[in-house]
């Protein structure tokens, strides 16, 4: 197949979470598996590896001209696009310090649109993508992509057989607007009742109406967007629930114990001596007592309302009774940043709190944890769960989204409902496990460690969406 995947964020050049991992890796695992792939995101900041195309393109929105450039990278088999245009040369990807740019939806509709031009306009592997190329819109950003598609190409036979796939990252994002900036998109007026929602301008909504298909990245969070975290398109989404499939994300191959460059020790689900090290080494980094009869916690998390901060405060003061060490990486609410300094204070034995963001690190806290907590209050699907896994490291997770779909009883422990005494039970489970049943703890380990969270797994189950969602197209 060919598939131009299109997207705001796009690792490693640009990142901000979930959405950037996945433009960055799919296209790649699909690449691997026999498809031509281009993928087109804003070029935010020059790159060295980026060379300029020479080839520009004009777009009408918000009654102007805007002339945008392109630069490229080949790389793993993948044709990667950046569009260049003033308006993505800023301090942030969506905002700043004072918040979100107040242009955000003309600066995606200029992506989207720059997008398909590009599609049309540059051959990947020598030859130019075909009539019925998938496109794999992501999130509101590009969710204008069918408008934008049926508008200015397929009446013309251009991609006239071109599935649109949406894919769904965070619902709690819609970059809905007022209502007077239609008229900026350059878009047919019978396109406003697809927009509407409620008197406002709401990008995504159109996306959901008019994609082909809509992918959700768990499949319990496909589910959960149809009647609990839609934030008001739940009823959209159940009307659409033909078209809507959760595919869990994979995971990088750099996240390996076996190879990870920012261990002590290396090691595998064949021989763990090496994760001993690790923790060991990551107590003494942390300036903790180096004991390994000592249950070491940890939590890596952007520290907001989503990821369920308030239950780890709440758990902390009966961790710290116990004996435990715990380990928190993260930054976000001032209030949660506090807590995390106030208890490095209270508990400077055992409690370490992190206020920021260190990649190596995070490596090094995955591998010498002997428990990860991830209490997040809804997770479309998450990461960290299967990081820790991959380590060895068994999760404790609240079942909602992607976590439930990835931690089973096999692999770690889940609880319900969302609530500090069900956490503090099923924590309380794992440690009673990691601390008289070495034997059941090492299968654990070993069976989280071998799970297939490869991008090939996921690639696979996007191929079949993008089939399905090419004979509906057709049909």
């Amino acid at each position: 197949m060919d598939v131009c995947l299109v997207s705001a964020e796009l690792a490693p050049w640009s990142k901000t979470g979930g959405l950037g991992d996945v433009a960055g890796a799919l296209p790649r695992a699909l690449a691997r598996r026999g498809h031509r792939v281009m993928t087109v995101s804003p070029r935010y900041k020059r790159a060295a590896d980026q060379v300029d195309t020479g080839v520009g393109a004009i777009f009408h929105l918000f009654g102007h001209d805007h002339t945008v450039g392109y630069a490229s990278v080949e790389k793993d088999g993948v044709l990667h696009l950046f569009v260049d245009n003033p308006c993505f040369h800023r301090g942030g990807i969506y905002g700043d310090s004072t918040g979100a740019f107040a242009d955000n939806l003309f600066r995606y509709a200029l992506l989207t649109r720059a997008a398909i031009h590009a599609a049309a306009r540059f051959p990947v592997q020598g030859s130019h993508l075909a009539n019925d190329a998938v496109f794999h819109a992501n999130d509101w950003h590009t969710a204008l992509l069918p408008a934008y598609l049926s508008t200015y190409y397929r009446p013309h036979g251009r991609f006239s057989d071109s599935p649109v796939i949406l894919g769904l990252h965070n619902l709690g994002h819609q970059g809905t607007v007022s209502a007077d900036q239609f008229g900026g998109l350059d878009l047919p007026p019978r396109w406003w009742p697809t927009l509407d929602m409620h008197g406002h301008l709401n990008p995504l909504k159109a996306g959901i109406v008019s994609a082909d298909a809509l992918v959700a990245v768990s499949p319990t969070y496909a589910r959960e967007i149809r009647t609990t975290h839609g934030f008001g398109l739940e009823h959209l989404l159940d009307a659409r629930g033909d078209r809507l499939v959760g595919v869990i994300n994979g995971i990088d191959d750099h996240w390996n114990p076996a190879t990870d460059p920012h261990l002590a020790a290396r090691y595998s689900a064949d021989d763990l001596a090496g994760k001993a090290v690790c923790k060991a080494e990551l107590q003494r980094e942390l300036g903790l007592p180096v004991k390994p009869g000592v249950p070491l916690l940890a939590a890596i998390a952007r520290l907001d309302h989503q990821k369920g901060i308030e239950l780890l405060r709440a758990v902390t003061p009966w961790l710290m009774m116990s004996g435990t060490q715990f380990v928190v990486l993260g930054s976000g609410g001032s209030e949660y940043e506090m807590w995390m300094r106030e208890s490095e204070h209270r508990w400077p034995h055992q409690f370490r709190g992190w206020v920021g963001f260190n990649e190596p690190l995070a490596h090094r806290i995955e591998a010498g944890a002997d428990i990860y907590l991830m209490p997040s209050r809804f997770e479309p699907c998450g990461l960290n769960q299967m990081y820790s896994m991959r380590y060895g490291t068994p999760p404790v997770v609240h079942a909602t989204g992607g976590l439930a779909d990835t931690v089973d009883s096999g692999k770690g422990w889940s609880f319900q409902p969302f609530e500090a005494e069900a956490f503090a039970r099923a924590i309380g489970w794992a440690l009673l496990t990691w601390g008289d049943y070495p034997g059941a703890w090492r299968d654990i380990q070993r069976r989280g460690m071998t799970a297939d969270f490869s991008w090939n797994r996921s690639a696979e189950w996007y191929e079949r969406v993008y089939r399905t969602a090419g004979r509906l197209r057709t049909s």
